[in-house]
């Protein structure tokens, strides 16, 4: 097969974003002849711009950010990079440039609904030839329209969050839910393991019912942006529908998830949210490491309605409930949805 083609079956088959990403990097490095290229995220949280790498190719090996090693990757400030700045404030389809140290700089941004959501940033040390611009955008045509595909499919329309219908794939992803061993390290509260937690707006009946439903979307748009703050690139974020939000928190001991979602409920607390003001959240979390999706979800319901029936605005972790005394184990709460 011609190797075009060839890569042009490899972009297309794939289900995911973080896939995606690095089958078109690696066709653009192999067909285009160029030195590095890299992925980049866009994500406007409130009203800052912040730009980090999601794939790139060092020394000639696909690194990406969905690797625990890079998942420290910070988020920096838009006017880091300038001339992806240039772009989006010109809305331009693409630059090319020479850096101060020289090289060829050709910046591509990925325009959906009049707003950049990431960018492929490619370098040589010699200027582009025409027939190699020509495979760079031919390649990023592809990648932009298919991109768009997968979004139509997989997020959530009004938060941009993946939708309830990738919770499945993204649950049952190797590595998603670690077996536990025979020794029962995976239960050992030191142990790194992956945990997910339902998070409930409280009292948002009421946000509605006040300031009716275009500020309670506005507060759902910028929970969405909390929530993209506060966790990390192989995290993954849901919106299930109405107020609810799942999370699946890859790779942490118990003590790092509960910092991490109190930090999340913190932020939330703290936040000023335009005509509303303050608005809270309430938390349960379980270990995904034992049971079936629906199980788990109903388990970290639990843990979530007790939150709620006991203060809210709290975090409550399932087996620390249910290990004192305080809830009891029952079928599981999703058991009348319908979620996948």
């Amino acid at each position: 097969m011609n190797p075009l083609l060839q890569h042009l079956v490899e972009i297309t088959g794939h289900r995911d974003h973080a896939r995606l990403e690095i089958s078109v990097i690696s066709a653009l490095h192999q067909l285009g002849n160029v030195q590095e290229v890299r992925a980049l995220e866009v994500v406007t949280i409130g009203e800052e711009t912040h730009v980090r790498p999601k794939a790139w190719i060092s020394d000639g090996a696909l690194q990406s950010i969905e690797d625990p090693q890079h998942a420290e990757i910070p988020r920096l400030p838009l006017m880091a990079y300038p001339a992806l700045a240039a772009c989006i404030a010109e809305k331009s389809a693409g630059r090319e440039e020479r850096s101060a140290g020289g090289e060829h700089e050709l910046w591509l941004p990925v325009w959906l609904q009049e707003k950049v959501v990431a960018c492929l940033e490619i370098r040589n040390d010699r200027p582009f030839a025409q027939d190699t611009l020509n495979v760079i955008h031919g390649i990023f045509h592809v990648y932009r329209n298919y991109q768009s595909l997968l979004d139509y499919s997989e997020r959530d329309a009004l938060t941009g969050l993946f939708n309830r219908k990738t919770f499945d794939a993204e649950f049952s992803r190797p590595g998603q839910s670690p077996a536990v061993s025979g020794t029962g390290a995976q239960t050992d509260e030191d142990s790194p393991r992956h945990w997910l937690a339902v998070v409930d707006i409280d009292h948002f009946k009421q946000v509605n019912d006040r300031f009716g439903h275009l500020y309670g979307d506005e507060v759902l748009i910028l929970m969405a942006n909390l929530l993209r703050a506060s966790f990390r690139a192989q995290d993954r974020i849901f919106r299930f529908g109405g107020e609810e939000f799942v999370i699946l928190l890859r790779s942490a001991t118990l003590a790092t998830a509960r910092q991490i979602f109190n930090r999340f409920r913190q932020a939330v607390e703290h936040h000023v949210f335009p005509q509303v003001g303050r608005v809270t959240v309430s938390v349960g979390f379980v270990s995904t490491h034992e049971g079936s999706a629906v199980e788990i979800l109903g388990h970290a319901d639990q843990a979530l309605y007790y939150a709620k029936e006991h203060g809210r605005n709290q975090v409550c972790h399932y087996d620390e409930l249910i290990g004192s005394g305080r809830l009891k184990k029952q079928t599981q709460a999703h058991d009348e949805v319908e979620l996948f």
